[in-house]
């Protein structure tokens, strides 16, 4: 997958001069960020996730036309760009919306459960989903383990949210920020 993209950007960098800027972050949302969320889904090893960030940030440079010295965050975050790790969260929390709000896909959602306690405590009118225990490494990448934890990670104010346009704007805007260490 990597490959492919860069041959992509190869092609980008060679007709640059051509385009303007939003032209070029089109071209690259399109066939190069298109990819790399095909490949962050369907299940691309968390080895090669550093090897999509570097394609990412080499398209970050081909789109804005700076030097390979340039820092990476600096244009990810000109560009509005969230780094691959976080495009994998961002993807995991929209689709446990809407298996919260529609119960659909019906073979995801009866991995879904709200967290339940005894007692009457604070942190119960949080909507908190309930993450299985695991033996392993491996099984704590299963998506019923991994969807509880970027959901519980998440501010009440975004997993409260009335609407799925709501939810992506906020969690876009919560991950953003987390992450390129801006205040909200």
């Amino acid at each position: 997958m990597a490959r492919a993209c860069n041959y992509h950007l190869r092609a980008i960098r060679h007709i640059r001069h051509l385009l303007s800027t939003g032209l070029a972050q089109t071209l690259a949302c399109s066939l190069i960020l298109s990819r790399l969320d095909y490949a962050v889904l369907h299940g691309a090893p968390a080895g090669s996730i550093q090897k999509l960030q570097c394609v990412q940030n080499t398209a970050a440079r081909v789109v804005l036309c700076v030097p390979k010295r340039t820092s990476a965050q600096l244009l990810l975050k000109q560009l509005h760009w969230l780094p691959v790790r976080q495009r994998i969260d961002y993807k995991l929390a929209v689709l446990t919306y809407k298996i919260r709000s529609t119960s659909t896909p019906s073979y995801l959602s009866r991995h879904i459960r709200l967290r339940g306690s005894a007692r009457h405590l604070r942190s119960s009118a949080a909507l908190l989903l309930h993450k299985p225990t695991t033996r392993t490494r491996f099984a704590d990448c299963a998506f019923r383990c991994t969807a509880p934890t970027v959901w519980n990670s998440l501010a009440i104010d975004v997993t409260s949210s009335c609407s799925l346009t709501v939810f992506k704007s906020r969690l876009k805007t919560h991950i953003f920020c987390q992450t390129l260490n801006l205040s909200d």
